[in-house]
């Protein structure tokens, strides 16, 4: 029976592995939900319970984990994980409510489109991968929390300077969701976004979510935990070119040409 120190190794391996491909793939086949939303993907769920399931290991497989590290009475342990449970207490419970508190009143259709079970169950594997690895290298694997004066300096120096871009982008995630379910929610139809950063990119949730992850890798300064901002960025940055592409092919002219689709200035 494989162990579970060599699960977490082949797990990290696996998550470096499958990046590559997502963003390769993802750069000609977009996943059949929200703007690019098709049939022939088999059975769909509503969007909000969609997010619930698949993003919900993120919360109940983490807490189930985490008291099974041995550092977890360790309230730098706590400290450390908090950032990604409320990350993720916003992404499975409060966003799902927030779709169906901002669902559209009339032709709902314009905007409302089942999510394939087939993609929410790819997310919920994910999901579960990621939250194995996160919940057990910081309650378990981690070399200590308690070194000399220099260790101790420095991980509070990486935790604050992490903790500053992942709640920044947090900010930005949550505010660009808000500005799009506002708009979904006038039942218009898709319009073009304005005002903030949707002036300098097509997806600034995207670009949150982004720096989110860059500040958990900073906060916990290891290969899992900058592991998991390669994926976000290999997933994410070909969806919202794809999504700006969208944009323009919709809009045509209306659409500003100078708008990039993640990185302001950049991509």
């Amino acid at each position: 029976m494989i162990s579970d120190e060599s699960l977490f190794h082949y797990s990290l391996l696996a998550l470096y592995l499958i990046a590559p491909p997502t963003f390769i793939s993802l750069r000609f086949l977009q996943a059949p939900y929200g703007k690019h939303h098709r049939p022939g993907w088999g059975p769909t769920l509503p969007p909000p319970l969609a997010w619930f399931l698949m993003e919900s290991p993120t919360l109940w497989l983490t807490l189930l984990l985490f008291p099974h590290g041995r550092h977890f009475s360790n309230p730098k342990s706590m400290i450390l994980m908090g950032p990604f449970l409320i990350h993720y207490f916003n992404r499975t419970c409060i966003y799902p409510l927030s779709l169906l508190r901002r669902s559209p009143s009339g032709n709902s259709k314009k905007t409302s489109q089942g999510f394939p079970v087939s993609i929410a169950l790819t997310a919920f594997c994910f999901n579960m991968l990621n939250a194995y690895l996160q919940a057990r290298w910081v309650s378990h694997y981690r070399d200590s929390y308690d070194g000399d004066g220099t260790s101790d300096w420095f991980f509070w120096v990486v935790f604050f300077v992490g903790l500053f871009v992942f709640l920044c982008g947090m900010r930005i995630n949550i505010v660009s969701d808000k500005e799009l379910l506002r708009l979904k929610s006038e039942g218009k139809g898709y319009v073009i976004p304005r005002g903030g950063l949707f002036e300098l990119v097509a997806c600034p949730n995207y670009f949150g979510e982004i720096l989110e992850w860059l500040g958990w890798g900073v906060m916990t300064w290891s290969w899992v935990g900058f592991g998991f901002f390669i994926y976000t960025c290999a997933n994410l940055v070909p969806r919202a070119m794809a999504n700006r592409q969208w944009y323009l092919d919709k809009f045509g002219a209306d659409y500003p040409k100078s708008r990039k689709a993640v990185i302001p200035y950049l991509i």
